[in-house]
Protein backbone atom coordinates (compact mmCIF):
# COMPACT_ATOMS: atom_id res chain seq x y z
CA UNK A 1 0.00 0.00 0.00
CA UNK A 2 1.35 3.14 -1.10
CA UNK A 3 0.06 5.74 2.20
CA UNK A 4 1.33 8.65 -0.43
CA UNK A 5 -1.40 8.04 -2.44
CA UNK A 6 -3.35 8.79 0.33
CA UNK A 7 -2.08 12.14 1.29
CA UNK A 8 -2.26 13.50 -2.22
CA UNK A 9 -5.43 12.50 -2.75
CA UNK A 10 -6.76 14.56 0.68
CA UNK A 11 -4.87 17.81 -0.74
CA UNK A 12 -6.26 17.65 -3.89
CA UNK A 13 -10.17 17.19 -2.44
CA UNK A 14 -9.48 19.73 -0.15
CA UNK A 15 -7.94 22.11 -1.91
CA UNK A 16 -10.52 21.74 -4.58
CA UNK A 17 -13.64 22.48 -2.22
CA UNK A 18 -12.13 25.10 -0.18
CA UNK A 19 -11.99 27.07 -3.12
CA UNK A 20 -16.08 27.28 -2.73
CA UNK A 21 -15.79 26.50 1.01
CA UNK A 22 -13.40 28.81 2.77
CA UNK A 23 -12.09 27.99 6.39
CA UNK A 24 -13.80 24.72 6.46
CA UNK A 25 -10.69 22.28 5.83
CA UNK A 26 -11.26 19.55 8.47
CA UNK A 27 -15.40 19.43 7.76
CA UNK A 28 -14.40 18.98 4.20
CA UNK A 29 -11.97 16.44 5.09
CA UNK A 30 -14.35 14.23 7.14
CA UNK A 31 -17.23 14.24 4.54
CA UNK A 32 -14.03 12.71 1.90
CA UNK A 33 -13.42 10.36 5.08
CA UNK A 34 -16.84 8.94 4.78
CA UNK A 35 -17.10 8.56 1.42
CA UNK A 36 -13.50 6.52 1.05
CA UNK A 37 -15.32 4.23 3.82
CA UNK A 38 -18.60 4.21 1.52
CA UNK A 39 -20.71 5.85 3.69
CA UNK A 40 -23.20 8.59 4.33
CA UNK A 41 -23.29 11.91 6.37
CA UNK A 42 -26.04 13.42 8.25
CA UNK A 43 -25.43 17.06 8.10
CA UNK A 44 -27.16 19.59 10.60
CA UNK A 45 -26.63 23.21 10.23
CA UNK A 46 -29.33 26.43 10.18
CA UNK A 47 -30.13 27.64 6.48
CA UNK A 48 -27.45 29.34 4.10
CA UNK A 49 -24.03 27.96 5.81
CA UNK A 50 -22.95 26.14 2.50
CA UNK A 51 -24.15 22.92 3.01
CA UNK A 52 -25.31 22.40 -0.48
CA UNK A 53 -21.95 24.06 -2.13
CA UNK A 54 -20.22 21.92 -0.29
CA UNK A 55 -21.56 18.94 -1.92
CA UNK A 56 -21.87 20.35 -5.42
CA UNK A 57 -18.27 21.18 -5.10
CA UNK A 58 -17.39 17.42 -3.82
CA UNK A 59 -19.14 16.16 -6.46
CA UNK A 60 -16.94 17.92 -8.96
CA UNK A 61 -13.76 17.47 -7.59
CA UNK A 62 -14.24 13.54 -7.81
CA UNK A 63 -15.79 13.58 -11.09
CA UNK A 64 -18.99 12.06 -9.98
CA UNK A 65 -22.67 12.85 -11.22
CA UNK A 66 -24.69 15.14 -8.37
CA UNK A 67 -28.42 14.96 -7.81
CA UNK A 68 -30.29 16.88 -5.28
CA UNK A 69 -33.75 16.00 -3.96
CA UNK A 70 -35.71 18.98 -2.03
CA UNK A 71 -37.86 16.69 0.34
CA UNK A 72 -41.19 18.04 1.39
CA UNK A 73 -44.36 16.19 2.97
CA UNK A 74 -45.68 15.19 -0.17
CA UNK A 75 -42.71 13.29 -1.85
CA UNK A 76 -43.51 9.50 -2.29
CA UNK A 77 -40.62 6.86 -2.44
CA UNK A 78 -41.26 6.54 -6.23
CA UNK A 79 -40.01 10.09 -6.29
CA UNK A 80 -36.71 8.21 -5.13
CA UNK A 81 -36.54 5.58 -6.49
CA UNK A 82 -38.37 5.60 -10.08
CA UNK A 83 -41.20 4.28 -11.67
CA UNK A 84 -42.57 1.50 -14.25
CA UNK A 85 -44.36 3.36 -16.58
CA UNK A 86 -46.11 2.49 -20.18
CA UNK A 87 -44.65 2.84 -23.19
CA UNK A 88 -47.53 3.28 -25.79
CA UNK A 89 -44.78 3.21 -28.78
CA UNK A 90 -43.46 0.36 -27.31
CA UNK A 91 -46.53 -1.66 -26.57
CA UNK A 92 -44.69 -2.29 -22.91
CA UNK A 93 -43.52 -1.06 -19.18
CA UNK A 94 -40.60 0.80 -19.01
CA UNK A 95 -38.27 1.48 -16.12
CA UNK A 96 -37.65 5.20 -15.80
CA UNK A 97 -34.94 5.86 -13.10
CA UNK A 98 -35.63 8.04 -10.34
CA UNK A 99 -32.82 11.11 -8.95
CA UNK A 100 -30.76 8.14 -6.21
CA UNK A 101 -29.45 6.46 -9.41
CA UNK A 102 -26.65 8.51 -8.85
CA UNK A 103 -22.56 9.21 -7.66
CA UNK A 104 -23.82 11.73 -4.79
CA UNK A 105 -27.34 12.54 -3.76
CA UNK A 106 -28.17 15.38 -1.52
CA UNK A 107 -31.07 14.82 0.62
CA UNK A 108 -32.11 18.35 1.34
CA UNK A 109 -33.98 19.08 4.44
CA UNK A 110 -34.68 15.13 4.87
CA UNK A 111 -36.82 15.06 7.97
CA UNK A 112 -39.63 17.45 6.05
CA UNK A 113 -41.03 14.00 4.40
CA UNK A 114 -42.84 11.66 5.68
CA UNK A 115 -41.30 8.46 7.17
CA UNK A 116 -42.73 6.24 4.33
CA UNK A 117 -40.32 8.43 1.87
CA UNK A 118 -37.23 8.63 4.46
CA UNK A 119 -37.59 4.61 4.86
CA UNK A 120 -37.24 4.66 1.21
CA UNK A 121 -33.74 5.77 1.08
CA UNK A 122 -32.80 2.95 3.87
CA UNK A 123 -32.24 -0.18 0.87
CA UNK A 124 -30.49 2.62 -1.19
CA UNK A 125 -27.77 3.58 1.84
CA UNK A 126 -27.52 0.60 3.02
CA UNK A 127 -27.55 -2.09 0.12
CA UNK A 128 -26.70 -0.24 -2.35
CA UNK A 129 -29.75 -1.07 -4.46
CA UNK A 130 -33.30 -0.23 -5.55
CA UNK A 131 -36.02 -2.52 -5.79
CA UNK A 132 -39.15 -1.33 -7.67
CA UNK A 133 -42.10 -3.94 -8.17
CA UNK A 134 -39.94 -6.56 -6.98
CA UNK A 135 -37.28 -5.78 -9.63
CA UNK A 136 -33.83 -5.14 -8.02
CA UNK A 137 -31.70 -2.84 -9.44
CA UNK A 138 -27.75 -2.03 -8.14
CA UNK A 139 -26.76 1.59 -7.81
CA UNK A 140 -23.54 2.71 -9.68
CA UNK A 141 -20.90 2.99 -7.34
CA UNK A 142 -19.55 5.20 -6.23
CA UNK A 143 -22.70 6.22 -4.02
CA UNK A 144 -22.88 8.59 -1.07
CA UNK A 145 -26.30 10.29 0.31
CA UNK A 146 -25.28 13.51 2.26
CA UNK A 147 -28.82 14.59 3.94
CA UNK A 148 -29.46 17.79 5.64
CA UNK A 149 -31.79 19.05 8.06
CA UNK A 150 -32.07 22.25 9.95
CA UNK A 151 -32.03 21.33 14.33
CA UNK A 152 -33.55 24.29 15.43
CA UNK A 153 -36.51 24.25 13.08
CA UNK A 154 -39.00 21.55 14.25
CA UNK A 155 -42.87 22.35 12.97
CA UNK A 156 -44.01 20.41 10.67
CA UNK A 157 -40.89 18.14 10.42
CA UNK A 158 -40.91 14.24 11.29
CA UNK A 159 -37.67 13.13 13.06
CA UNK A 160 -35.27 10.59 11.70
CA UNK A 161 -35.60 7.25 13.54
CA UNK A 162 -33.11 5.94 14.93
CA UNK A 163 -33.22 2.81 13.11
CA UNK A 164 -32.11 5.34 10.07
CA UNK A 165 -29.65 8.01 11.67
CA UNK A 166 -28.05 4.61 12.67
CA UNK A 167 -27.18 4.26 8.99
CA UNK A 168 -25.28 7.74 8.32
CA UNK A 169 -21.96 7.17 9.11
CA UNK A 170 -21.04 10.60 10.07
CA UNK A 171 -23.21 13.39 11.51
CA UNK A 172 -21.26 16.85 10.73
CA UNK A 173 -21.90 20.81 10.88
CA UNK A 174 -20.38 23.73 8.85
CA UNK A 175 -20.88 26.38 11.21
CA UNK A 176 -20.62 30.43 10.95
CA UNK A 177 -17.27 30.87 9.14
CA UNK A 178 -14.54 33.11 10.78
CA UNK A 179 -14.63 36.86 10.78
CA UNK A 180 -12.04 37.30 8.11
CA UNK A 181 -13.22 34.11 5.92
CA UNK A 182 -16.85 35.81 5.90
CA UNK A 183 -15.48 39.02 4.67
CA UNK A 184 -13.88 36.91 2.41
CA UNK A 185 -16.64 34.78 1.04
CA UNK A 186 -19.66 38.09 0.89
CA UNK A 187 -16.63 40.38 -1.17
CA UNK A 188 -15.71 37.52 -4.02
CA UNK A 189 -17.15 36.68 -7.04
CA UNK A 190 -20.73 34.66 -6.90
CA UNK A 191 -20.28 30.71 -4.92
CA UNK A 192 -22.18 29.37 -8.10
CA UNK A 193 -19.80 30.82 -10.54
CA UNK A 194 -16.79 29.64 -8.52
CA UNK A 195 -18.37 26.33 -8.23
CA UNK A 196 -19.05 26.01 -11.94
CA UNK A 197 -15.66 26.51 -12.87
CA UNK A 198 -14.07 23.73 -10.62
CA UNK A 199 -12.45 20.83 -12.50
CA UNK A 200 -12.27 17.22 -11.56
CA UNK A 201 -8.77 17.15 -9.64
CA UNK A 202 -8.89 13.42 -8.78
CA UNK A 203 -9.12 10.22 -11.27
CA UNK A 204 -11.67 7.41 -10.59
CA UNK A 205 -8.47 5.12 -10.17
CA UNK A 206 -6.99 7.25 -7.53
CA UNK A 207 -10.76 7.05 -6.17
CA UNK A 208 -10.91 3.31 -6.27
CA UNK A 209 -7.56 2.95 -5.19
CA UNK A 210 -7.72 4.75 -1.93
CA UNK A 211 -11.71 3.44 -1.04
CA UNK A 212 -10.53 -0.33 -1.76
CA UNK A 213 -6.76 -0.02 0.26
CA UNK A 214 -7.49 1.54 3.44
CA UNK A 215 -8.50 -1.54 4.94
CA UNK A 216 -4.50 -2.14 4.74
CA UNK A 217 -3.73 0.29 7.56
CA UNK A 218 -2.99 -1.54 10.66
CA UNK A 219 -4.65 -1.17 13.82
CA UNK A 220 -2.78 -2.64 16.98
CA UNK A 221 -4.41 -4.03 19.54
CA UNK A 222 -3.83 -1.71 22.40
CA UNK A 223 -5.66 0.91 20.00
CA UNK A 224 -8.52 -1.71 18.96
CA UNK A 225 -8.92 -2.54 22.80
CA UNK A 226 -9.11 1.63 23.20
CA UNK A 227 -12.23 1.83 20.80
CA UNK A 228 -13.92 -0.83 22.49
CA UNK A 229 -13.17 1.11 25.88
CA UNK A 230 -15.50 4.00 24.59
CA UNK A 231 -18.10 1.71 22.96
CA UNK A 232 -18.80 0.03 26.36
CA UNK A 233 -18.65 3.34 28.19
CA UNK A 234 -21.28 4.72 25.58
CA UNK A 235 -23.19 1.25 26.95
CA UNK A 236 -23.22 1.83 30.65
CA UNK A 237 -23.53 5.57 30.73
CA UNK A 238 -26.41 6.25 32.76
CA UNK A 239 -27.03 9.38 30.84
CA UNK A 240 -28.01 7.49 27.84
CA UNK A 241 -30.94 5.38 26.99
CA UNK A 242 -28.65 3.76 24.55
CA UNK A 243 -25.46 3.30 23.79
CA UNK A 244 -23.41 2.44 20.32
CA UNK A 245 -24.58 -0.02 18.06
CA UNK A 246 -22.17 -2.98 16.45
CA UNK A 247 -22.79 -0.93 13.04
CA UNK A 248 -21.16 2.22 14.77
CA UNK A 249 -18.26 0.51 16.42
CA UNK A 250 -17.04 -0.65 12.53
CA UNK A 251 -17.86 3.21 11.70
CA UNK A 252 -15.53 4.03 14.58
CA UNK A 253 -12.88 1.49 12.98
CA UNK A 254 -12.92 2.34 9.54
CA UNK A 255 -13.11 6.27 9.89
CA UNK A 256 -9.84 5.90 12.44
CA UNK A 257 -8.45 3.68 9.47
CA UNK A 258 -8.83 6.56 6.96
CA UNK A 259 -7.48 9.50 9.08
CA UNK A 260 -4.50 7.40 9.91
CA UNK A 261 -3.89 7.11 5.76
CA UNK A 262 -4.58 10.77 4.40
CA UNK A 263 -2.43 11.78 7.50
CA UNK A 264 0.10 9.93 6.09
CA UNK A 265 0.10 6.41 8.70
CA UNK A 266 -0.16 2.92 7.81
CA UNK A 267 -1.17 2.90 11.47
CA UNK A 268 -4.09 3.59 13.74
CA UNK A 269 -3.18 5.68 17.10
CA UNK A 270 -5.15 7.18 19.99
CA UNK A 271 -5.25 10.68 18.51
CA UNK A 272 -7.06 9.40 15.42
CA UNK A 273 -9.96 7.47 17.05
CA UNK A 274 -10.38 10.26 19.51
CA UNK A 275 -10.79 12.67 16.26
CA UNK A 276 -13.34 10.68 14.72
CA UNK A 277 -15.48 9.36 17.53
CA UNK A 278 -17.55 12.39 18.57
CA UNK A 279 -18.40 12.69 14.72
CA UNK A 280 -19.04 9.22 14.06
CA UNK A 281 -20.65 7.97 17.73
CA UNK A 282 -22.92 11.17 18.88
CA UNK A 283 -25.72 10.54 16.98
CA UNK A 284 -25.72 6.81 17.61
CA UNK A 285 -26.19 7.60 21.31
CA UNK A 286 -29.57 8.05 23.05
CA UNK A 287 -30.09 10.53 25.72
CA UNK A 288 -33.85 10.23 25.63
CA UNK A 289 -36.22 13.16 24.61
CA UNK A 290 -35.33 16.30 24.89
CA UNK A 291 -31.60 16.12 24.53
CA UNK A 292 -30.01 18.32 22.64
CA UNK A 293 -27.34 16.82 20.81
CA UNK A 294 -24.74 19.69 21.93
CA UNK A 295 -25.27 17.89 25.26
CA UNK A 296 -24.65 14.53 24.11
CA UNK A 297 -21.55 15.29 22.32
CA UNK A 298 -20.67 16.82 26.11
CA UNK A 299 -21.62 13.81 27.77
CA UNK A 300 -19.91 11.39 25.34
CA UNK A 301 -16.54 14.10 25.50
CA UNK A 302 -16.37 13.69 29.43
CA UNK A 303 -16.50 9.49 28.70
CA UNK A 304 -13.66 9.58 25.94
CA UNK A 305 -11.98 11.79 28.79
CA UNK A 306 -11.79 9.22 31.45
CA UNK A 307 -10.72 6.43 29.29
CA UNK A 308 -7.15 5.37 29.92
CA UNK A 309 -5.29 5.86 26.27
CA UNK A 310 -2.65 2.74 25.29
CA UNK A 311 1.09 3.91 25.45
CA UNK A 312 2.13 1.32 23.06
CA UNK A 313 0.28 1.77 19.60
CA UNK A 314 2.50 -0.05 17.08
Amino acid sequence: MDISRFTEYRKKVVDNCSKVIVGKDDVISLVMTSFICSGHVLLEDIPGTGKTMLLRAFSKTIGGDFKRIQFTPDLLPSDLTGINFYNQKKGEFEFRPGPLFTNIVLADEINRATPRTQSSLLEAMEERQITVDGVTTKLREPFMVMATQNPLESYGTFPLPDAQTDRFFMRLSLGYMTREDEMTVISRASTLDIVSSLQQVVSMEETEYVRSQYVNVKVSHPVLEYMMDIITATRNESNFVTGVSTRGAMALYKASQVTAAINGRDYVIPEDVKYVAPHVLCHRISAGSGTASAETAEFLRKIIENIRVPLEVV
